[in-house]
């Protein structure tokens, strides 16, 4: 029976990558697809920043690749770093006191810490306006956890509270891309007005997926690092 199912999966996949490339015109006329992306990107996605209108848009699928390729990594690394709790004993002030950070950097660990996240937001919010995105925005949130861990090197995330909202990142990027399935007969094909270019609310789906995958890039990178750091205590 199993031999049966893998056979018929195996035929499946098979089928479905000779539907998909014999589409593909290899060997014919050459299509300036750089040009395309330049002429017509604004007109047909409403983003003035090309490379977003290309990364969420026209190879969007891609980008659901490679945020699938973080969550795989970010789990391997967790099964590989994952150790029993034990349960912790007393710990003298002494060797407190010898863990813990600077007066300065303690200090100033908390005014920069919303700024950071701030600046991670407004990044992956304005990543269809300015160079930037869901990654970067993402990456910058996830630095300013680094700073916290840092400055407070025994403190940990709640783990649970990033799950779910790493989860819910992923969630609304292939929801949105499903919905443009159900409309437009593509995966992520743009359903939403796109607005006037130039403004923070234009380019339809795209801000809505860049502040999904800033999310779920910034939560699951300090998940990354606090598996590092856990490790090591």
């Amino acid at each position: 029976m199993r031999r049966i199912i893998s056979i018929t999966v195996l035929g499946i996949i098979a089928v479905g990558f000779i539907l998909t490339f014999s589409q593909i015109p290899f060997g014919k006329d050459k299509i300036d697809v750089a040009n395309y992306y330049i002429k017509k990107g604004i007109e047909e996605t409403g983003a003035v920043n090309i490379v977003t209108s290309v990364v969420l848009n026209y190879r969007g699928f891609d980008t659901l690749g490679e945020v699938t390729v973080l969550f795989i990594a970010a789990v391997g690394l967790g099964v590989v770093l994952f150790v029993e709790k034990k349960v912790q004993k007393n710990v003298s002030n002494d060797k407190d006191k010898s863990k813990r950070a600077s007066l300065i950097l303690r200090t100033g660990s908390h005014l920069l810490f919303p700024l950071i996240l701030l600046f991670g937001a407004y990044v992956f919010v304005h990543g269809h306006l300015t160079p930037g995105g869901g990654f970067q925005g993402g990456a910058v949130i996830a630095s300013g956890f680094l700073l916290m861990y840092l400055a407070f090197p025994r403190q940990s995330i709640d783990k649970k509270s990033f799950s779910v909202v790493e989860s819910l990142g992923g969630l609304i990027f292939v929801g949105i891309g499903l919905l443009g399935l159900v409309f437009s007969g593509y995966f992520l094909t743009n359903f939403l007005p796109k607005g006037i270019p130039n403004t923070v609310f234009s380019a339809g789906i795209i801000p809505i997926i860049y502040i999904a995958v800033g999310l779920k890039i910034g939560f699951e990178l300090t998940a990354i690092i606090d598996d590092l750091l856990g490790r090591s205590r």
